[in-house]
């Protein structure tokens, strides 16, 4: 998989894809990841990339051109993209279900939007695709960027070392994650539960879906509306909701 990134930060940025998972991705090669430097692409002694909002209004808005011409580069020196993405709060919610589309792309551009906001001519005729990681507004599109680059390149085959680990993640079925537990068995009174130490595969599984689905009710229960859930699950359901009724009344 091919990344770029476009950003008038890049140093920003490169200082989020050094470590962890997404660093071992790049260096092992899986990732062939480039950050460039928007200023780069411009034409002026200054190397400006913004100016004034027509209409008037504050802050400052960044210029067409050298977005243009960033992309237009990597088309050349890196192959035609497979989507243009623009972190927005006006986009397109980002989900694993979306990060999982991203992650059988071979080539994605993020451009990195900073003060007011980017031309709407780059939103309108260049860019595929807006995409929002929640609904609140950060300084620049930096960090979103780093998000929607973690969230995609750990799925690409590979990249995290244990494959199952991927599998099981939180909201990849469509459930929040289950409780996890390591050693000491016993910790200042509290206790790992003991099917946990019981050894019996097919019980710690169950309890596993048993607590993730309790958990996904507690705390996004939102997330069950469109959920197919096994007959199991769904009178696990009908039991706490039943309970919770019940002591209410």
């Amino acid at each position: 998989m091919r990344i770029d990134i476009v950003t008038i930060f890049p140093a920003m940025v490169r200082a989020g894809l050094q470590d962890g998972v997404l660093g071992r991705g790049v260096a092992s090669g899986l990732i062939d990841l480039q950050v460039h430097d928007l200023r780069e692409f411009t034409t002026d002694r200054h190397k400006v990339v913004d100016d004034t909002p027509f209409g008037g209004g504050p802050g400052m808005v960044l210029k067409p051109e050298p977005i243009f011409r960033a992309v237009e580069h990597l088309r050349e020196t890196r192959g035609a993209p497979d989507a243009v993405l623009l972190p927005s709060p006006q986009g397109r919610r980002f989900t694993q279900a979306v990060a999982e589309e991203y992650s059988r792309r071979t080539h994605l551009v993020l451009l990195c939007g900073r003060y007011e906001g980017v031309d709407e001519r780059v939103s309108a005729s260049l860019v595929t695709e807006e995409v929002s990681i929640g609904d609140y507004v950060l300084s620049g599109g930096e960090l979103a960027a780093l998000v929607i680059v973690d969230a995609v390149a750990r799925l690409v085959p590979g990249v995290v070392g244990d494959a199952e680990s991927v599998v099981r993640d939180s909201f990849t079925r469509g459930l929040l994650d289950y409780p996890h537990y390591t050693r000491p068995a016993s910790f200042r009174g509290l206790d790992v539960p003991a099917v946990l130490l019981s050894g019996h595969h097919g019980e710690i599984d169950r309890w596993r879906r048993q607590q993730a689905l309790r958990r996904t009710y507690e705390r996004r229960p939102d997330l069950l509306v469109d959920e197919a859930l096994t007959d199991e699950e769904r009178t696990w359901l009908a039991a706490w909701t039943a309970s919770e009724r019940n002591g209410a009344d």
